[in-house]
This record gives structure tokens, C-alpha cells and sequence, in this order.
């Protein structure tokens, strides 16, 4: 199976869109890949089904909440809406998303002809994201922690406030693009005029040129800077997960908007306790003695030690069940289980008194294995064999 890719990419939008840009986008992309406009088309259905999924997400507060936080696992694999029934009627997709009142798809500009350039638009930078480790111990899973990490990240310049120029007056309006960013061509063709923009190259499509850099920065209106980020990590992170803190990776160009923090999850292996998704297993070994009578022994679970009873008879492997001493899910309620094995240790040597004693019982029915239902069909096997 192909690997998700991101929601926001999906639909064209920035992390930081508002719910109309959304609307928006998924508007474009229902229109461009719905299947009544593509009839046949495979691809273009998958891809509105990719479009809706990406929606359905963005859309919905809670969902896009932990999408933010956790990535795609962080919806358990209930993202995407149910398509069994059919895909929709088209008009009554787009009525839904703005309340109706565009008469059908000639409304939307792409199907009812004509064309149309869109406008220029000023260059809006983004910071790179920064991606840290973090250890977390099994008790630190099971609860949840607060981390602190320390970062080295580009910051906006303090003596120039980002800006590159420590004056206002030495940061002039680009005399080429006129401050857009873009370069308007107008070519005159058979069927009308054409209008494209490109980035104006004087600029880099700023808008702006510094003309007495700050010295501190060169111009840039970022400084590197080490400091402490707080992460609050929440319980039941599995080995390998990514949690995203917005904002907290590099600053951008011209306050742009920051990168993200991308904070993986390094699982420190317990020196006792074996974990399973949320369930934990325990090797408990017991004497000879302890199998037979039975007894009371202490097993340690992430919140304390304790007590569990071994029946008398106890066989070697038996599996007894913790409920509720396992770890949290990050997605729903409940806990995990405790597993706890029981191995019985056989001494290897007896002294002389010992050995008597086992010697009387040796013929005892007691101490006759009787053979389960398991070993009488393993033998019946030997027997169909030979």
C-alpha cells in the first residue's frame, strides 16, 4: 500500500489556512477529479477520493487537532468518508460547502469558458522544520511527559526585528514588479490576450530591496540562537511516532511563518518488561517448590509492584493475565494488559538429603505426569507415522 501523502499538500494549502481556504481548495480539486467529469477515469477518481479524505480531516476540528499532533496515525485509520454508497452528485458538494446559490458548474469558472490569470500575489516565505529525538522511558509512556529540548534555530534578527535593514527608510519598493513580486506579461495572441505572472528576478519576488543591509544579520533578518523548547508528550506514544509542534522550527525570511518542530519518539527498551502495542509481557521464574504449593509473588508493573497468587500446580509456562497494568492508547480510552509467564527453575544440583528425598517420591502417582489432551495427539501422530 502506497504511503499517505500529507493533507495540506493534498489540497494545496498551507498549514495555516483558515477553513474558507480549505472549503476553497477542496472546492478546486472536487471540481477538477469529481468522477461525473471524468467518467472512466481511475486515476482522477482516486484522486478525489484523496481530495474528500484530505476535507473530511481539515475540516473537522478534533480530527485536523490530532492530525496536527500525530500525523495519519493519530486518526486510527478513520479518516476518510464512505464512498460504497457512490461518490455524490457534484453541484450538491459544492452547495453543501458554501450554501448553494452557484447554478451548476458554469459558476465556478473552468466550465462555463472563458479563462481568467489569477493576480500577483506577494512572496510568503516558510521556515524549515527541525527534527529532534527524544527518549522516553515506559514509565514515561504510560503517563506522559513533559521534555525539554534544546534547539540551535534561526530567529529573527534582534537589532533589525527581521527585517534585514535597521531602518525602514533603507528598505525600498522594488522598481521593477512595483513591490508584487511578480512580473505581469501580456502577449497578445488569435484568441485574445494571454496574462502571465512570473517572479520578478530583481527581487526574488520580495517585493523589496534592502539597500543598507543590517550588520548583524547581512541582510537576511534571521540570527541563530540556541534555546529550550518545552514538549509535552502525551501517554501512549509508540516507538518510532512523530509528533509535530507547529511553529517551533526555523523562523523564515521576512517574518514569514516558522517551521515545525518534528519530534520523534526514541522507546528506551525496559530492563524487565516487554511491550506489544499496549499490552506488556513479564518473565516471572519460580522454584520447584512454588510450582508445586503455590505462593504469593510480586510482579513490577509500571505503577508498583504487585502481588499475584500462584496456584498450586502450576506448570512451567503458564500465562496469567494483569487486566488494566498494560499502556494507554494515543488514539482511544482504555489500557493495554499485563502478561506475566510463569517459568519453573529445576535445580541442576541436590545434595545427598535432597536427593533422598525426591528418590522416595520418584514412584509416587503424584509426581507421574499425566498426559494431556495435547500429548496424546502429538503421539497419535507418531504412531500414523511410523
Amino acid at each position: 500500500m502506497a504511503e499517505k501523502r500529507d493533507y495540506y499538500e493534498v489540497l494545496g494549502v498551507d498549514r495555516n489556512a483558515t477553513l474558507e481556504e480549505i472549503k476553497k481548495a477542496y472546492r478546486k480539486k472536487a471540481i477538477q477529479y469529481h468522477p461525473d467529469k471524468n467518467p472512466g477515469n481511475k486515476e482522477a477518481e482516486e484522486k478525489f477520493k484523496e481530495a474528500a479524505e484530505a476535507y473530511s480531516v481539515l475540516s473537522d476540528p478534533d480530527k485536523k487537532a490530532k492530525y496536527d499532533q500525530f500525523g495519519h496515525a493519530g486518526l486510527g485509520g478513520q479518516a476518510g468518508p464512505d464512498f460504497s454508497g457512490g461518490f455524490g452528485d457534484l453541484n450538491d458538494i459544492l452547495n453543501n460547502l458554501f450554501g448553494g446559490g452557484f447554478g451548476g458548474f458554469g459558476g465556478f469558472g473552468g466550465f462555463g469558458g472563458g479563462s481568467r490569470s489569477s493576480g500577483p500575489s506577494q512572496k510568503v516565505y516558510r521556515g524549515r522544520d527541525i527534527r529532534v529525538r527524544v527518549k522516553m522511558t515506559l514509565e514515561e509512556i504510560a503517563r506522559g511527559a513533559e521534555k525539554e529540548v534544546m534547539l540551535e534555530r534561526n530567529v529573527p534578527c534582534p537589532d533589525c526585528g527581521g527585517k534585514g535593514a535597521r531602518n525602514s527608510s533603507d528598505i525600498k519598493t522594488c522598481p521593477a514588479c512595483k513591490g508584487s513580486g511578480q512580473v505581469k506579461r501580456v502577449v497578445n495572441g488569435l484568441f485574445g490576450q494571454t496574462v502571465t505572472y512570473s517572479t520578478c528576478q530583481q527581487c526574488g519576488g520580495e517585493g523589496k530591496i534592502v539597500t543598507n543591509p543590517c550588520r548583524t544579520c547581512g541582510g537576511t533578518g534571521l540570527v541563530r540562537k540556541k534555546e529550550s523548547v518545552k514538549v509535552s508528550i502525551p501517554a501512549g506514544v509508540e516507538n518510532g511516532m512523530q509528533l509535530t509542534v507547529r511553529g517551533a522550527g526555523h523562523a523564515a525570511k521576512n517574518n514569514g511563518v516558522n517551521g515545525d518542530l518534528l519530534v520523534l519518539i526514541e522507546e528506551v527498551e525496559h530492563p524487565n518488561l516487554k511491550r506489544d502495542g499496549n499490552n506488556l509481557s513479564y518473565t516471572k521464574v519460580i522454584s520447584i517448590m512454588d510450582a508445586m504449593l503455590g505462593a504469593t509473588v510480586e510482579i513490577p508493573c509500571l505503577d508498583g509492584n504487585y502481588k499475584v497468587k500462584v496456584e498450586p500446580g502450576t506448570q512451567s509456562g503458564t500465562i496469567v493475565r494483569l487486566k488494566g497494568k498494560g499502556l494507554p492508547s494515543v488514539n482511544s480510552y482504555g489500557l493495554g494488559d499485563m502478561y506475566v509467564k510463569f517459568i519453573v527453575w529445576i535445580p541442576k544440583k541436590l545434595n545427598r538429603s535432597e536427593k533422598e528425598l525426591f528418590e522416595s517420591m520418584r514412584n509416587s502417582e503424584s509426581f507421574s505426569p499425566a498426559p494431556t489432551k495435547e500429548d496424546k495427539s502429538f503421539f497419535d501422530r507418531l504412531r500414523d507415522i511410523f
